[in-house]
């Protein structure tokens, strides 16, 4: 399995320099990785470094909390496509989804799906904030959003992924929409433990460690 091909680089701490985007980059072409995943204010940089590569360009929108209105998400999201994403990953409204204000989730979702048009929109749900309950509901919305991935995880909340939430996501989603397991996957064993379970990409900041652990166990 190429595992290189599931694997969004990602650089989202809020002191990331210039340069760290630029090494972020290079080390997703040199790897051949999907995408590289930055905030929006680095989206430009990125679309220029990765011009004639493969790798895409992911911005997150609405990060980390997701808590900002729903006309902020759309904005954000298409100042980011106007800047060369190809991809965008918004965080859900994780307070009006616990209010039960399930059509204004929807709306949320639904209003930056229509933003970028074709583009692939990924929303994160931040499943250490959820019952298994509404980890369900929030993939029915995603679903009928026409959202084209559910996310796992933000990384900058208690905790990331884990492969009961995927389960529990491939079991609502089944193979209507993708989904990408985040936060806390930093080995090959884990990464693979993950795509065997549903997982259609890997969101993590540690893409040179797994593919260097695949070549060690490969050699091996």
């Amino acid at each position: 399995m190429n595992i290189s091909s599931y694997i969004d680089h990602t650089l989202l701490k809020p002191t990331a320099t210039e340069r760290e985007i630029l090494t972020l980059c290079n080390e997703a072409k040199k790897n051949r990785f999907k995408a590289v995943c930055v905030n929006s204010c680095y989206v430009a940089l990125a679309k220029q470094s990765l011009t004639r590569t493969d790798v895409k360009v992911c911005s997150v929108i609405g990060f980390p909390f997701g808590a900002m209105s729903t006309q902020a998400k759309v904005f954000e999201a298409k100042c980011a496509i106007e800047d060369g994403a190809d991809e965008i990953d918004m965080v859900i409204n994780l307070g009006l989804l616990k209010s039960k204000n399930y059509l204004a989730v929807l709306k949320d979702i639904g209003d930056v799906k229509h933003a970028i048009g074709n583009k692939t929109l990924k929303v994160i749900l931040e499943i250490s904030e959820l019952s298994k309950n509404e980890i369900i509901k929030a993939c029915e919305i995603c679903l009928d959003a026409n959202a084209d991935f559910v996310k796992t995880s933000t990384g900058f909340s208690k905790s990331g992924a884990t492969l009961t939430a995927v389960k529990i996501m491939k079991k609502t989603v089944k193979d209507h929409i993708k989904i990408k397991a985040s936060g806390g996957v930093n080995t090959h064993d884990k990464a693979l433990k993950y795509i065997q379970a549903g997982a259609n990409r890997i969101g993590t900041s540690s893409g040179i460690a797994i593919v260097n652990d695949e070549e060690a166990t490969l050699a091996y």
